[in-house]
This record gives C-alpha cells, sequence and structure tokens, in this order.
C-alpha cells in the first residue's frame, strides 16, 4: 500500500513493534497551497505511530490556510496554528508546532517534500530499541519533474547502528538537515533546543548543532525517511537552489560561525574542529564550483568574505581537509582578487580535477608560479597520495555525425552489451563470437566487416589523460574503461580501449578514440525505462596504469557542445548533445524521436519566458548541489 493510499483508506495498518501515538509531525508552509496538501497527508498516512500533526500556515498570501482547515475538517489528527505575521524564515514556525506538539517524539516536514512509506516507524523503533533521543535516516533528494533522486551523504545511512555521541562520529555534522531525523521532546525541551527565529537563512544548520553539541545517543537506519524535492523550474527557488545572490553564501557562513560557536560554548572542541574542516570539505567546494557563472560584483564580495573567514584557520585546520579543498583555501587566501576561477572549479568537482599549468617552487608543487604560499602537498613526495586519489584531469571532445557507426545490443545469455552496427543492425560481430579473456567490456569485432550496414547516427569520442607533476609517467596508464552511465542509474554502458603515449613533460598524455552508436544507445535508455524522456548519460573512465594501479575520475567537457538533429531509421530524429554541467563534467544528452525532440524545444520555450535575459540555455542539474 503506497503512502497516499494508506492516507485514503483512513484505516492505516499498525507497525509490528512501533506503539501508537507517538510521534508529532510538524509541517511548515507558505504560500505553498500547490503541495502542501501531499506533504500532511503523507504524514498522515505514517499510521497509528503519528498521534497528530501540527500544521503551521506562515501568514499566506495564497490558499494555503484554507487547504489545511478544508484537511483539518475531514483528519482529526491534523491541527493548523495560522500565523497573523510573516517570520521571513522557517525557524519560527518550526518552533510554532514544537510547542504545540504533544506527542513524546517529533519530526519536522517542509510543505513541498513528503515523508515515504513507514518513515516514521523506522525512525521510532530505532530510538526506542536504543534509547536514542535522535533518530536520523536516508533523505533522497528527487529532482522534478524529471524523478531522478540523490541520496543525501549517504555514507551515514548505509546500515543501522548506533552512537554513542557525536564526538564518536564527527561525520553525524556533514548532515545538517533537520528533516530526516525523529527527536524527543523531552530532549529538546531539557537542552532548549529550538530553532533562530526571523529571517535567518539556513537555520537548521544552528538546530543541527544545538542537537549535535548536547551529545545525545544517535541511532542511524538504512532507511529512506525523507523525500526532499527539488523543483529547479520553479517560480521561487528554495533557499537552498538560491545561490545567485552573494547573500546567500555570506548567510550560510554565518550561519557556519555561529554553529562553531555552538560547539565551542558546549565545551566540545572536538565537534567545533569537525564543523570548521567541513565547511572546507563541502560548503567551500560547492560554492567554488559556482563561481565562474558569476558577475565580477558576487566575485569580488565573495572572495573577500571567504579570505575574511579562511584567515581565521589555522594550518593545522587546512591539513585536516581533504587535499583539494585545502588547496583551494590556500589560493583563495594567498591570491588578494578573485583569479583562476575556471580552474578552482574544477578542482572542486568531484571527483577533483587539477588543470594545468603545473608550476613549481623549490621543486615542490605549487598552485601558480606567483603564488608559492599555496602549495599543493601531497602530490610528491614521501606523503604523497595514492594513485586512486590523485586529481588527475581527463578530457573529452564528443563529436556526433550521421554515418554508418556501431551500436549496442544485449549479449544473449547475460543480458550484457556487445557491439553492433548503428540504428537498428543486429551486430557487427557474430553472436557465436565470444569478447576476448580477461576483459570486461564489449570485444572489437570478429571477422569481416558485413557489407551492407544501415547508416546511422554516431558519435567519436576522444580522451586525452594529461600526466600530474611526473605520477603517471612513472607508472604509465595502459588502457581505460570508459562508462557511459544513464543519470538515473538504470543502465551503464562499458568500453575498454588501450591508450596511447604522447608528449613529454608537462605536455606528456594519452589518448583514446571511443566510437559509440548513438541510436542503439538511445535505444537500450529507452528499453530500460525512459520511454520517450530526454535522457542523459554521465561519461566517466577509470585509467588503469603499468603497475596494476587506477583511478575512477569524471571526463572534462572540451571542444563545441553543440545541439546536433541526426536522420535516425529507428526514431526519425535523434536529438544529440554533448553537455558541461555546472563542474565541467561531460555529458551524452539524447532525445530520441520526435515527441522527445518537441518537449525539449517547449521546455526551453518556458524557461526563456521566466528568464528573459537568460541565454544560457538547460539549467544545470548537477547531483552534488545540496545545502
Amino acid at each position: 500500500m503506497s503512502v497516499m493510499e494508506a492516507w485514503r483508506s483512513g484505516t492505516p495498518d499498525p507497525v509490528p513493534g512501533v506503539p501508537p501515538g507517538q510521534v508529532s509531525v510538524v509541517v511548515i508552509g507558505f504560500d505553498d497551497a500547490a503541495h502542501i496538501a501531499d506533504a500532511v497527508r503523507s504524514a498522515l498516512a505514517q499510521g497509528p505511530a503519528v498521534a497528530e500533526v501540527v500544521a503551521v500556515d506562515d501568514a499566506s498570501t495564497d490558499r494555503t490556510g484554507p487547504v489545511l482547515d478544508g484537511l483539518a475538517t475531514r483528519e482529526p489528527r491534523l491541527r493548523v496554528i495560522h500565523r497573523a505575521v510573516n517570520s521571513g524564515g522557517c525557524g519560527a514556525p518550526r518552533n510554532d508546532g514544537l510547542r504545540a506538539a504533544t506527542a513524546p517524539y517529533v519530526m519536522f516536514l517542509d510543505s513541498d517534500d513528503t515523508l515515504p512509506e513507514g518513515a516514521a516507524a523506522a525512525l521510532l523503533r530505532a530510538a526506542l530499541r536504543y534509547d536514542a533521543p535522535v533518530a536520523a535516516g536516508l533523505c533522497v533528494r528527487r529532482e522534478l519533474p524529471q524523478g531522478r533522486d540523490t541520496r543525501w551523504q549517504p555514507g551515514l545511512y548505509r546500515r543501522a547502528a548506533v552512537h554513542r555521541s557525536p564526538e564518536h562520529r564527527p561525520a553525524l555534522l556533514h548532515d545538517t538537515l533537520c528533516v530526516n531525523k525523529l527527536y524527543a521532546h523531552a530532549f529538546l525541551a531539557e537542552h532548549g533546543i529550538t530553532f533562530p527565529e526571523g529571517p535567518f537563512i539556513y537555520e537548521d544548520f544552528v538546530f543541527t548543532a544545538r542537537v549535535l553539541a548536547a551529545l545525545p545517543r544517535v541511532a542511524t537506519v538504512p532507511d529512506t525517511v525523507y523525500l526532499w524535492h527539488v523543483r529547479r523550474d520553479a517560480a521561487a527557488p528554495s533557499i537552498s537552489l538560491d545561490r545567485e545572490r552573494v547573500a546567500n553564501w555570506q548567510a550560510r557562513v554565518r550561519a557556519h560561525r555561529r554553529s562553531v560557536e555552538i560547539f565551542r560554548d558546549a565545551g566540545s572542541e572536538p565537534l567545533a574542529r569537525a564543523a570548521r574542516v567541513k565547511f572546507l570539505d563541502h560548503d567551500l567546494r560547492m560554492y567554488v564550483r559556482e563561481l565562474p557563472a558569476r558577475g565580477p560584483g558576487y566575485r569580488a564580495e565573495w572572495w573577500r568574505t571567504t579570505r575574511d573567514y579562511l584567515g581565521t584557520y589555522e594550518e593545522a585546520e587546512l591539513r585536516a581537509a581533504r587535499p583539494p579543498a585545502r588547496w583551494i583555501a590556500r589560493a583563495v587566501l594567498t591570491a588578494g582578487a578573485p583569479r583562476d576561477l575556471e580552474r578552482l572549479a574544477q578542482l572542486a568537482a568531484h571527483p577533483p580535477r587539477l588543470l594545468p599549468p603545473y608550476a613549481t617552487a623549490d621543486g615542490a608543487p605549487v598552485w601558480a608560479p606567483d603564488l608559492p604560499g599555496a602549495p599543493l602537498d601531497g602530490l610528491t613526495g614521501p606523503a604523497a597520495v595514492p594513485t586512486a586519489h590523485l586529481p588527475v584531469t581527463v578530457d573529452g571532445e564528443l563529436r556526433a555525425t550521421a554515418f554508418p557507426g556501431l551500436g549496442l545490443r544485449r549479449r544473449p545469455g547475460d543480458g550484457g552489451l556487445q557491439e553492433g552496427p548503428g540504428d537498428g543492425c543486429d551486430g557487427l560481430r557474430p553472436p557465436e563470437s565470444p569478447a576476448p579473456a580477461g576483459t570486461s567490456g564489449p570485444a572489437a569485432p570478429a571477422g569481416p566487416r558485413p557489407r551492407h550496414l544501415p547508416t546511422g547516427p554516431r558519435a567519436e569520442l576522444r580522451l586525452r589523460v594529461h600526466d600530474l607533476y611526473g605520477r603517471l609517467g612513472a607508472d604509465p596508464p595502459r588502457g581505460a574503461e570508459v562508462a557511459l552511465r544513464r543519470r538515473d542509474g538504470t543502465v551503464t554502458l562499458r568500453r575498454n580501449v588501450p591508450l596511447t603515449a604522447g608528449g613529454t613533460g608537462e605536455e606528456a598524455a594519452w589518448t583514446a578514440t571511443v566510437a559509440l552508436g548513438l541510436g542503439a544507445l538511445a535505444a537500450l535508455g529507452r528499453r530500460d525505462g525512459a520511454g520517450a524522456d530526454p535522457q542523459s548519460w554521465d561519461v566517466r573512465v577509470r585509467v588503469r596504469c603499468a603497475t596494476g594501479d587506477s583511478f575512477l575520475t569524471s571526463v572534462r567537457a572540451t571542444g563545441a557542445l553543440r545541439r546536433t538533429a541526426l536522420p535516425s531509421a529507428r526514431f526519425g530524429l535523434l536529438l544529440v548533445r554533448p553537455h558541461a554541467t555546472a563542474a565541467g563534467s561531460l555529458t551524452l544528452r539524447l532525445a530520441p524521436g520526435i515527441r522527445s525532440a518537441a518537449g525539449i524545444a517547449l521546455r526551453r520555450a518556458r524557461r526563456a519566458a521566466k528568464r528573459p535575459g537568460d541565454t544560457h540555455g538547460e539549467p544545470h542539474a548537477d547531483t552534488d548541489d545540496a545545502p
């Protein structure tokens, strides 16, 4: 039974081992009549464990209030609070709901999100089993309308666990959300824990710091307990997505500073230190990735704000961060004005890429010849990072054409992929021709090429692996496994190719060319659930070196990124577009058929109408953009 079916039935089944009437769910909303009913219904559908839902309307000017009142007339577990004056933030309405809640445990839900089936029961069961005043589970960010899901901080929720205190699991600080957790009401009251009120952005940073500073026992579960809906085309973006104004970054830095103060006031220097390192590893890198797209005024103010705060860091704190984060921090601290923004953004990507030039000072790697005070420690010498963690740059240029090309088909028996000609032919190699021993990708064609090949759309992917301070020269790359992965994770195509060495010194590089049949690739995407919708294929490469060491990285988009319309015997029309994400990574976008192409044109027209000055086309939808 789905969440909505459970709510409509009016009699959600009890959950074994979970006592009834234990949880209050606080739902807050402002001018969100279109979504708040779904949020409330998802909370009511959690079953008898939920004693009540307290919905707080923050002085909405649309029909949010009447929608809630209408639901309350039919659902006795729903109570509605109407604020007379808008608070300007999320903290005050949450505090109103918290004060009104009567159950032993409380959860928080935003009006445009939902709770999945069983969320409250999973968290309550863990809290009761481990006598934990805080229980947390997995939050999934769902891109709408695409429906693409990304797990938020998945490393914390791979398996059920209980932590004696946040000081024993400092990584808990990386999950600053308040909505994917259940709190003992008495615990919050005992420690006076509330949200900051007024127009305070990133109020959940401060609330979470107050919770963790009290050093509670924390139970974690692998269950998905919250669906965070990301609507990038919304008329008013959410706080976490509204990052085009530098005031957003300044508010984030302010909230982070306050969080560190809370830990220090509570006498927990380990948590304060962990929070400062987290700022480098997560917050700093996320905003650096966006700097090339910002205007000169934003960049100058961002640089000033960031340098002021980074100036409070000690060298030991910088060294505790991951290498890319501390290299970025040193470059910003050392440079008096914004510079090298594209290079910084590439280093901030996931996985990171360090672009040339590769400067040295006294034989040691540094950010630039004129910035010797920004060392790139860990690239060379006795303390060098292993090959698997090197920020190697792999460039990729993808060109699409309409001529006889290689396609893909399922291998008989195991369902794997093998090569076949472009647009709807059975295959270049006979079915009985096996893949070469010892390879995990499709084999090269066996025997002579068939005489009669249909024409079809084809792409040629040209790869270039750059050396990095001689690390690859000492252990030369021999081959690469190229993986094209559907953005929704349903299917992956893998190809193994040899790498050819060329150049010397800083120009040393290894190259390869990969041929792809686009018609068959698009057909594969359709077969695995895409229907007529456009498809996005992320491109990653695992480079294998002579010693057996390897590294996995995304491919940096280079060359012309033009949309091309190609004739297709299978689809009639195939739109092909190499695309660079906000982090500069290469993605292949395919729109098979007239209907899919028309849908893209319609969405572009709608976006242009909303943003008349925007000529950048489709918005970036990187999965690592998170608060």
